[in-house]
């Protein structure tokens, strides 16, 4: 005899998921386990998922919570199958939720300098006298207040309260030597890290802290699903290239000298590309040259850690999308090409804005950043009484904010957690190269 209970879980867990062939899963949107780049989702909880679900032939839909303590609730209230954001493991929780899949055990770490003439702490003790910069009422604050007095006293906390400044940009401040010390959960500061390789972040400073991914108490079959995959695939090439590109893959730009022969007027190899493709879309060949020297240094072999490939650093969704071939990715004219196509749509959508080199920064910083994430820097200009078709000063400064929880959760935006601090530079690199060529070559 089937029991209402019997019901209820036949229509929850795994069986019927597989019916409907679509898996939901609830996440936040961070840095770490989901975010949108250049118009593609990405992120390390958000990869392990879809190749969790890619396993069982099934669809993955993600929806986005608020805040963590919506994450419970939206799926006890069965707005999805699977909880993919490190939950921390309470007794509380476990009467809630039946904890599987993903289980991380972190720590709070201090992100302190490596460079030459920089001394690292080995020992919390050698805390004591030292000025560390966190922001205010966070757990980072809090655990530095019982770490002092765990010590008996003299470490010298710094309150941060200012609502634009993330922990993100803490940890640029820290490796551009503006404090001396900052704290993050263990993986951030790991992803930060391979942004900026001068910083150390092997210093725990808090006990080990349990999280895991989540699924309602009545989807027992799923958690067994979930937590079988991880043991199976948790050593696999597959598992393993996930963490590397979040973890381990550097991001930061490679250094190399951009003058190729510029004093007989040539940018590099690929200028006829340039030209050519200057002539179909109306921008500037010079300026074209200038991305692909920002995106890839003019190597056509380049691969980014998010996938983008090719002489102009595309994503592969994207090329495909204006009517290229995936096999030519590495193509050189199928790539000018295809990113001459995308400048030009681009340039559509910022119609608006009449100052045709105003608008050039928006084009610009879409074609690093997804046009999604710049939408949502120009609704919160206006929201906050800014001129949302003004780049610099405006609009630019909302993608910087758009790093904080307080600017991308705001409903005016649409697409999430946003790395703002690279686009606003990417803006500004671009440009800076564009006159460069400009004065030494001269149409």
């Amino acid at each position: 005899m089937t029991t209402e209970v019997d019901s209820i879980t036949s229509m929850d867990d795994l069986p019927h998921i597989l019916l409907k062939k679509k898996l939901k899963a609830i996440t936040l949107y961070s840095s770490v386990s989901y975010f949108i780049y250049r118009g593609e989702p990405m992120g390390y909880d958000y990869d392990l998922c879809k190749d969790f679900a890619s396993s069982l032939g099934l669809e993955l839909e993600i929806v986005v919570a608020k805040n963590v303590n919506e994450l419970t609730e939206m799926l006890n209230n069965g707005e999805g199958d699977v909880v993919i954001y490190n939950l921390p493991v309470t007794n509380e929780l476990k009467d809630e939720i039946n904890y599987c899949g993903k289980e991380t055990i972190s720590n709070q770490v201090l992100i302190q300098r490596k460079e030459k003439g920089d001394t690292l702490l080995k020992d919390v003790t050698e805390l004591i006298g030292k000025e560390i910069y966190v922001q205010k009422n966070t757990k980072y604050e809090q655990r530095l207040i019982n770490l002092n007095e765990e010590l008996g006293g003299g470490v010298i906390i710094h309150d941060i309260n200012k609502d634009s400044i993330t922990i993100e940009d803490m940890i640029e401040m820290v490796s551009k030597g503006l404090i001396p010390y900052t704290l993050a959960d263990a993986d951030m500061a790991m992803l930060n890290r391979t942004y900026y390789n001068n910083i150390d972040v092997s210093l725990a400073i808090s006990f080990p802290q349990r999280s895991s991914w989540a699924v309602r108490k009545n989807s027992p079959i799923l958690a067994v699903a979930l937590d079988g995959w991880f043991k199976e695939n948790k050593k696999s090439t597959r598992y393993q290239s996930i963490i590397k590109r979040y973890f381990e893959v550097s991001k930061s730009t490679v250094v190399a000298s951009q003058i190729l022969s510029i004093q007989h007027g040539q940018i590099s190899i690929f200028d006829h590309l340039f030209k050519k493709y200057a002539v179909t879309s109306g921008f500037d060949w010079r300026l074209l040259a200038s991305i692909a020297y920002q995106e890839s240094r003019f190597d056509t072999t380049a691969t980014s850690w998010a996938g983008a490939k090719g002489l102009m650093q595309i994503m592969p969704q994207t090329f495909t999308g204006l009517g290229e071939k995936s096999e030519d990715m590495g193509n050189p004219e199928a790539s000018v090409r295809a990113a001459a196509k995308y400048l030009k749509i681009m340039e559509g959508n910022f119609k608006s804005i009449e100052n045709r080199e105003e608008r050039m920064k928006f084009i610009l910083a879409s074609y690093n950043a997804g046009i999604g994430h710049i939408y949502d820097a120009q609704a919160l200009a206006k929201k906050y009484g800014k001129d949302p078709h003004v780049w610099t000063g405006s609009v630019a400064e909302f993608a910087l904010l758009k790093s904080n929880p307080e600017y991308y959760t705001d409903s005016v935006c649409r697409f999430g957690y946003f790395r703002g601090r690279e686009t606003y530079n990417y803006v500004i690199v671009v440009l800076a190269s564009y006159e460069y060529y400009k004065e030494k070559i001269k149409l």
